[in-house]
């Protein structure tokens, strides 16, 4: 496997990997399926975004996109997601893709990254923590999928070389 910043021409297949985990209903409270426009809309050249290649495929990816828009006091902080092919899931794909989104956000100057995970999402939970990543609480009925409430546990992680 291997990892590089994604481009806008990664779009589709970026939309191709999301689009599966909005129909799987396990990682996103998304409910209509992305274009390749959508994704294109994600590159702004602040945040950064890496892919996971195999064989030149793309196989996951890891985004990071503003927490609080027009709020300059936040502009350090980043939320992220990390999705992977359903074919790739269980490998070791998201963990990479993740590592290395880590590592892009501190080099842009980042101080925390922060994302809400569904609690029954135990895989993407044990990842976080295997990372660093401390779960700082829970947001109860935060949001209905397909009708049904699901409360959502708060992970961050802080790059301490950046808060000094």
């Amino acid at each position: 496997m291997h990892v590089r910043l994604a481009t806008s021409a990664d779009a589709q297949a970026i939309a191709l990997i999301y689009n599966q985990g909005i129909e799987d209903r396990v990682g996103t409270f998304e409910t209509r399926l992305r274009t390749s426009a959508d994704i294109e809309s994600w590159f702004d050249e602040r945040h950064p975004i890496v892919v996971v290649e195999e064989k030149q495929a793309i196989i996951a990816y890891a985004s990071t996109s503003p927490y609080r828009y027009h709020r300059p006091w936040y502009e350090g902080i980043a939320e992220f997601s990390v999705y992977v092919r359903r074919d790739w899931r269980g490998k070791g794909a998201g963990r990479l893709a993740l590592s290395h989104l880590m590592r892009e956000s501190e080099q842009a100057g980042f101080w925390k990254l922060l994302s809400r995970i569904f609690v029954e999402n135990m895989a993407s939970r044990r990842l976080m923590r295997s990372l660093g990543f401390r779960e700082v609480g829970t947001y109860e009925k935060h949001g209905q999928l397909d009708g049904v409430w699901h409360d959502v546990v708060i992970v961050e992680y802080l790059f301490a070389h950046n808060l000094t």
